[in-house]
């Protein structure tokens, strides 16, 4: 990569991406220090655009920057996690109250297709497709939103949560009560329950004491549900 062909914003933003690329694909190990003079010398690039995505990267919690001792990969603890899926909950409901007055019976609708074909991509172990309508799912009210802080901060958490790195098989007991639980979403909008929907988002559907047991299992195994209690 030349440095020249880029501005520096751009360089920065290159620099970015690559490092979230790696992260997803779990070639940067959670708890293990960058090796920068590596990086800068696979891209091709100085140091400058590579400190700038690091300081995003530091400020959206993927790694940590100590002074003369360099830059390590976050790792993704239980209580990281708990304290994502509590922010999770809070701003998804926050979002279907304030967008009541512009959801439709289409939207409704979106969303029981969306389910429906994470219910097909279960049944043919379709784990990208599973994954992308899952996010689709969500985002059929998440984009009604007009908060943009908002927006940053949910797709951030669940980046933090589903690419880190990218899970490449199913927790079927986990993804099935998914599915059901977006079905009794979809009741309660179909009713106009915009606080019932609200309150089932941040109390079942992202509530860690709810749905703990999955956790435990999905990112550290069987192992884990004896542990840390």
């Amino acid at each position: 990569m030349e440095e020249g062909f880029f501005n520096l914003k751009s360089l920065r933003e290159q620099v970015y991406e690559y490092l979230k690329i790696q992260l997803n694909e779990g070639k940067l190990e959670h708890g293990a220090f960058l090796n920068l003079n590596a990086i800068s010398a696979e891209m091709g690039i100085s140091k400058t655009p590579l400190r700038d995505a690091l300081f995003q990267l530091e400020a959206e919690g993927f790694v940590t920057i100590y002074p003369r001792r360099g830059v390590k990969v976050n790792t993704l603890t239980l209580e990281k996690i708990r304290n994502i899926y509590q922010i999770l909950g809070g701003l998804e409901g926050a979002v279907l109250v304030e967008v009541a007055s512009k959801f439709r019976k289409k939207d409704v609708d979106a969303m029981s297709q969306f389910n429906e074909e994470m219910k097909d991509a279960l049944r043919r172990n379709d784990f990208e497709r599973f994954y992308s309508r899952n996010l689709d799912f969500h985002n059929a009210y998440l984009e009604l939103s007009e908060n943009t802080d908002l927006l940053r901060t949910v797709r951030i958490l669940k980046e933090r949560l589903y690419e880190f790195p990218r899970s490449k098989g199913f927790l079927k007991e986990c993804e099935v009560e998914s599915t059901g639980e977006h079905d009794r979403i979809i009741e309660f909008l179909a009713k106009g329950d915009f606080n019932g929907a609200a309150d089932y988002i941040r109390d079942v559907h992202w509530s860690f004491a709810v749905q703990e047991r999955y956790i435990r299992k999905y990112y550290f195994g069987l192992a884990a549900q004896t542990t840390e209690r």
